[in-house]
């Protein structure tokens, strides 16, 4: 030993023993346990009686002196382990203990003080706070206030319930507990305002309790990967199924197939978005007598899948193709080309990557029996397309909606061409390259159309009032079933209530005579952003004694006269309203909707409120009566004196 030791003293190294890596591992210092040893073998001569003197000492002074051998060495370091895991272990109980006995201790505290409602504890309290000890900074050493260790401050120590500072296992554990407490207090949010919300948005509004038909609707989109087929239903209830799968964004190649049937003439599919090429072509091979196709967002059809409907769809005559971005100008021709005088109905839009001018000459050459039209949003036709559209002399139905600016002159010979046998007119967005407004468009319009059912003539800011007063007095088509004339008014954002001389837009005038001409037979309305209206005029239109017996559904958003009374007009002059929209229309409060009607845009209004009507029962005069009836029937006889 004493050899060992004056090698370690003249700086010599040789290779470690197993104590001394247990001892390293362990943090343990040889030099702290002989010392510990020798304190212990002094303690036990210093308290050994007198009569142990001659030479039976006790048991562990055997060695007399000498150092203790690497046996006993060993014997003490795993001693002292156990003992310092044991001591840890009890140290982590003390802490977590003492963070439970603290959270009940303070909210003791702050219960005792709110019933006490002392202030001068409160101010004695906070006069005291000035006088503590301030926390050591982030990289200072500080004991933790439950577990008393030592540990390095640093900027996520966390604060005990004394006001000390934590260390990270104290610290992490209180965090836990906080978790805990605080989902097992939060309040339960109702998670079906959002769904019914978007139910009205959809216009879908019911009272009491679901059907039993919709009720089996949602559950089988709720389980749309386990159904096997739907089995024959009628064309209605599987349109409405291909409605709430495609809303809930189930529609995919898997459930596509629950709608295709050999003998089915119409296959809609509202949302295409998940499907793929194969899909579509798989369509035309089930159904190869289908004579209705509407394929919204169909991202990935293809020109392949025009060669395939060419080749397969023989019966084919309505074609309504939403995004279908992916089909070039050349298969667009080949379509026309193979479907020439069957086509009865068109409609594309949102295309941007194709479909030009010359795929509407295409069109409009070989296609002449077309009675429905609609081009909405397609960016690469202009105003050469317009002079093609007006050939189509046996057109019923016209939707238009154009990005680039159309002259005045080609809008007048389109509708002069094929108005007089239209019964829907779009127009929406046709801006001319002009400056000055004129009414022209609307004089046209009231010349040439005698049959119109549907009029909408959106986004403008050319017509004036006095043109809509010109286009509804006097007018020889019959009254009109859904009208919809927002955002036709002054568009300049520096004189927004526009020329007081001349309103542009549908005004006052305009708005009166549109009611006088078609307000018995109206079903839809729409007037949102039509500001120009006045505040007296809408009350005057639905003052509750004029009534529009058809009127389903009415939009005045974004018309900032529309108040709480023009609300009421409505509900009491349309009997069979069931929607009404005001978003925008910040005058609108407490208002009370009757059953069965939806308001929608109006934050402050109390929705789905019964009412009963205005009869007031009268019962004295109830009473009188049964009295005088009664009395005539010599069941009363008067008393006398």
């Amino acid at each position: 030993m004493s050899g060992r030791r004056g090698a370690r003293g003249t700086g010599i190294r040789g290779p470690h023993s197993a104590l001394t890596d247990f001892l390293a591992a362990n943090n343990i210092s040889a030099q702290e346990i002989r010392d510990s040893y020798r304190q212990r073998v002094q303690r036990a001569e210093q308290d050994a009686p007198p009569d142990a003197d001659n030479g039976e000492g006790p048991s562990n002074t055997e060695n007399n002196g000498e150092d203790p051998t690497e046996e006993d060495l060993l014997a003490e370091s795993s001693v002292m382990a156990a003992e310092r895991s044991r001591k840890r272990k009890r140290n982590q109980d003390e802490a977590i203990a003492k963070i439970k006995k603290g959270k009940e201790t303070k909210k003791k505290a702050a219960s005792k003080k709110k019933k006490k409602g002392s202030d001068d504890e409160s101010d004695f309290e906070d006069m005291m706070d000035m006088y503590k000890k301030a926390k050591p900074l982030p990289g200072q050493l500080d004991n933790c206030e439950l577990c008393s260790k030592r540990f390095t401050v640093t900027p996520y120590s966390k604060a005990g319930p004394e006001g000390g500072l934590l260390c990270t296992p104290c610290g992490k554990e209180m965090v836990k507990e906080a978790k805990a407490h605080e989902k097992s207090t939060k309040p339960v949010v109702r998670k079906g305002r959002r769904k019914i919300e978007s139910n009205r948005l959809d216009g879908m509004t019911m009272g009491g309790p679901k059907s039993l038909q919709l009720l089996c609707i949602e559950k089988l989109a709720k389980h749309s990967e386990d159904i096997d087929e739907l089995g024959e239903m009628p064309e209605g209830v599987m349109n409405r199924i291909s409605e709430i799968f495609s809303k809930k964004r189930a529609m995919n190649s898997t459930t596509m197939k629950l709608f295709l049937q050999p003998d089915m003439e119409s296959v809609a599919i509202h949302e295409a978005a998940y499907l793929e090429t194969e899909d579509y072509n798989q369509i035309f091979a089930v159904c190869p007598n289908v004579k209705r196709v509407s394929l919204r967002n169909c991202c990935q059809f293809k020109d392949s899948n025009i060669d395939y409907m060419n080749e397969k769809a023989k019966a084919l005559t309505d074609i309504q193709l939403l995004g279908a971005n992916l089909v070039s100008n050349d298969k667009w021709a080949e379509l026309f080309i193979a479907r020439g005088q069957d086509l009865k109905s068109f409609k594309v839009e949102w295309l941007d990557a194709a479909f030009d001018d010359q795929a509407v000459e295409a069109l409009t050459t070989f296609c002449p029996n077309l009675e429905r039209l609609k081009l909405e949003r397609c960016k690469r036709i202009g105003k050469d397309s317009i002079d093609a559209i007006a050939r189509l002399h046996h057109l019923k139905h016209l939707t238009l909606r154009f990005y680039e600016p159309i002259p005045r002159e080609k809008l007048i010979h389109l509708i002069t061409s094929v108005g007089a046998h239209l019964r829907t007119l779009c127009l929406e967005h046709f801006l001319d390259d002009s400056v000055d407004p004129t009414d022209d468009v609307l004089e046209i319009i009231h010349d040439t159309c005698r049959h119109l059912i549907k009029f909408r003539f959106t986004e403008n800011n050319e017509c004036t009032d006095a043109g809509y007063v010109n286009l509804f007095s006097n007018w020889a088509n019959p009254p009109l079933h859904y009208i919809d004339v927002n955002s036709t008014r002054d568009m300049d954002n520096t004189n927004p209530d526009g020329p007081e001389d001349c309103p542009i837009g549908l005004a006052s005038d305009g708005f009166r005579e549109m009611m006088s001409h078609s307000g018995k037979r109206v079903e839809f309305l729409d007037i949102s952003s039509c500001r120009h209206i006045s505040h007296s005029t809408l009350v005057e239109i639905f003052d509750g004694t004029r009534q529009y017996p058809h009127l389903r559904e009415v939009n005045l958003s974004f018309c900032p006269v529309v108040d709480t009374e023009i609300i009421a007009g409505v509900f009491r002059s349309c009997p069979m309203i069931k929607k009404v929209v005001t978003f925008g229309c910040f005058q609108v409060a407490d208002v009370v909707v009757p059953r069965g009607i939806v308001l929608i845009g109006a934050p402050r209004a109390q929705d789905q409120i019964e009412q009963f009507g205005e009869v007031v029962f009268d019962f004295q005069k109830n009473a009188q009566k049964e009295k005088d009836d009664m009395r005539a029937m010599g069941r009363i006889v008067p008393v006398m004196g």
